[in-house]
């Protein structure tokens, strides 16, 4: 609406100058006009802070005073032209408002695998996603996000979602509150274990990252960097503001969450196949893959054995006093399951399982 107002005035003020300044028409002076006045249109939405209506407004423009320059009477299809385009709108806000009856179901924790929404080809949500998301939650929906991430990689893409729950992070090892700035819950390794792996790495040449708990901040600890690849992740990942470096061991005091090592992948694939061998996989959850970045590399992950989605889910739920569940993603342990490639599809999963379709026959059958 902005847009075509400020368009429609900018094109007939073309048009007046036109007529009753310049009297006579020619395409030389038009085009001048036109090309002058699109100055003026563009810079007023964004003195406005209307930036989103820029582009309406040099359509409206340049379709009155391009093609009815020479009219007799402007004012008539300036006229017409907001209408048609104000009705246009008000049907758009009818369609949009109109839906069936659907129920809100606000007694259910709704867990959604948030690795599974973003996008393949740059980590961040659609749109679609924020708008929905923030609209189910305004509505009293109880949401939160399941993710392998540290919560430093997590707040800046998820900036603009009012989440009210915490959320699980490192693959179900922490639960992390947004809004407090706090770790509400940790599965974490011992002071023991943690040596003990750490020692078990370097005898393989190889080195670690140990990130553990600080009081209530998540901090990396490290000793030499060697390959290419941890050098690079290291100088890359210390310019975030919410994470904190120290070329130290971790004390007894400060609680390991977990050990991550990347190496070359016959190394690290090596590392792996020795622990299961030595029965490792029954004392800490391990998880090893192939890294996507680093042409050549794998990491390898030691959490605590009791580190996973649905533990921390089963807490939370004790927490916040809710007795029922509804999981989606991409994962076959999920409630719902959905296609990883749409990026969409788990906010759609989310809408449906949250405001299930009303349907009036049942209902009335229910009430008789």
């Amino acid at each position: 609406m902005t847009g075509t107002l400020f368009g429609a005035l900018f094109g007939l003020i073309a048009i007046l100058l036109q007529l009753y300044i310049f009297h006579n028409y020619s395409n030389l002076s038009g085009y001048i006009l036109n090309a002058l006045f699109v100055i003026p249109v563009i810079y007023t939405t964004v003195l406005l802070d209307k930036k989103n209506a820029s582009y309406i407004s040099c359509v409206v423009y340049l379709s009155i005073a391009v093609n009815h320059m020479t009219d007799s009477n402007p004012f008539i299809f300036v006229f017409n032209r907001v209408m048609e385009t104000l009705i246009g709108i008000f049907v758009g806000i009818a369609v949009n408002k109109a839906h069936l009856p659907r129920k809100k179901i606000r007694d259910c924790l709704f867990a959604a695998g948030f690795d599974d929404m973003l996008s393949p080809i740059k980590d961040e949500l659609t749109p679609y996603s924020h708008i929905e998301m923030n609209r189910m939650i305004a509505d009293g929906m109880n949401l939160t996000i399941s993710t392998s991430r540290t919560p430093a990689s997590v707040i800046k893409l998820i900036d603009g979602i009012n989440l009210k729950f915490p959320i699980i992070v490192m693959d179900g090892a922490a639960l992390y509150d947004i809004a407090e700035n706090t770790f509400i819950n940790a599965y974490v390794i011992s002071p023991d274990s943690s040596r003990e792996i750490a020692e078990k790495i370097r005898s393989r040449n190889m080195n670690c990252f140990i990130n553990a708990l600080c009081d209530d901040t998540l901090t990396i600890f490290y000793s030499n960097l060697e390959n290419d690849a941890e050098k690079d992740m290291f100088l890359t990942l210390r310019r975030s503001p919410y994470r904190s470096y120290i070329q130290r061991e971790p004390s007894e005091y400060e609680r390991t969450v977990y050990i991550m090592a990347i190496d070359r992948t016959e190394k690290i694939r090596g590392f792996y196949d020795e622990m299961i061998n030595e029965e490792f996989d029954r004392r800490f959850k391990l998880i090893y893959y192939v890294s996507d970045k680093y042409d050549g590399y794998s990491c390898i992950k030691i959490y605590n054995r009791n580190a996973n989605t649905a533990n921390m889910l089963r807490y939370l739920m004790e927490v916040r006093d809710i007795d029922k569940k509804i999981t989606i993603g991409a994962d076959s342990r999920n409630d719902i399951i959905t296609d990883s490639m749409d990026i969409n599809g788990i906010v759609r999963e989310l809408k449906k399982a949250f405001e299930p379709v009303i349907n009036p026959f049942s209902e009335f059958l229910k009430g008789r």
